[in-house]
């Protein structure tokens, strides 16, 4: 009887955890209306109730922060700045060192790499209640102009309704069953270097494609690259520049038409 207690109390809390994030609409289309809110404090706030905070850190580092406290760090290098906040997951790409660490802090509870054993990839599926974690793996170019399968991730974050997505390193137009697995993004996070990762008119046809409602360029080396980005998008996509790191982002405010949101990245500080 005792077991049986203890077992139905797990499945209870179980139950009650998976209930605490709102659905997101990753493969759904989803209505969006009017309104964007953007900020341009660099000290954490608190996050409003439905709401995701974005904050672009450096090169294609952005923290992830929750209503509910959470904070997650996209290609985590060891250095966020001279806050002493600890995040609670951290997401790494190993393509080039600006996009990992081998030394994450120890008390980080969840740190996801983006690849496995080489061309093994790997999976992640972390459910936290309020924030679901999920990877699509694809392929990167390796030393000597070889290619190892699955040695990059897209990272996707669904809490507050949303989904979340950063391309990573990427090296190649998503195949069909990849951009299945990846769903219907409300944001995501581009590498715009035209290059390193993909040439410009390949990274500009796949953003068509996703056609999410907000775009936030990464990875860029120069403002004339970040232009010629924008030029190239100009046509299907509204341009904002925040001139700031920040966005406080919510479903029923993304903008009606996919927008392009331009932050301009800034260590965290202590304050």
């Amino acid at each position: 009887m005792v077991l049986r207690a203890l077992i139905a109390i797990l499945l209870f809390a179980g139950s009650a955890q998976a209930q605490t994030r709102t659905p997101s609409h990753c493969h759904a289309l989803a209505d969006a209306t009017q309104g964007m809110t953007y900020l341009h404090r660099a000290g954490l706030q608190d996050v409003p109730a439905e709401t995701v905070d974005i904050h672009y850190i450096a090169h294609a580092s952005f923290l992830l922060r929750s209503a509910g406290g959470l904070n997650m760090v996209t290609d985590f290098t060891g250095f966020i700045g001279s806050t002493p906040m600890i995040p609670d997951v951290v997401t790494m790409n190993h393509a080039h060192d600006t996009h990992w660490t081998a030394f994450p802090e120890p008390a980080i509870p969840h740190v996801l790499r983006g690849w496995g054993a080489f061309n093994e990839g790997v999976t992640h599926h972390l459910d936290l209640g309020e924030v679901l974690v999920r990877n699509v793996s694809t392929d990167i170019r390796s030393q000597f102009s070889g290619v190892e399968e699955d040695g990059n991730s897209i990272f996707i974050f669904e809490l507050a309704g949303l989904c979340i997505g950063h391309l990573g390193h990427l090296h190649h137009m998503p195949r069909d069953e990849q951009f299945a697995a990846i769903g219907r993004l409300d944001v995501v996070m581009a590498p715009v270097d035209g290059g390193m990762t993909l040439d410009l008119p390949t990274m500009i046809a796949l953003l068509k494609r996703l056609r999410s409602r907000i775009v936030i360029p990464m990875h860029w080396f120069s403002d004339t690259g970040l232009e010629t980005f924008l030029a190239g998008m100009d046509d299907a996509f509204n341009v904002v520049r925040v001139e700031g790191p920040r966005l406080n982002v919510r479903r029923d405010a993304l903008p009606s038409r996919p927008t392009i949101m331009v932050l301009r990245p800034n260590y965290l500080r202590a304050d």
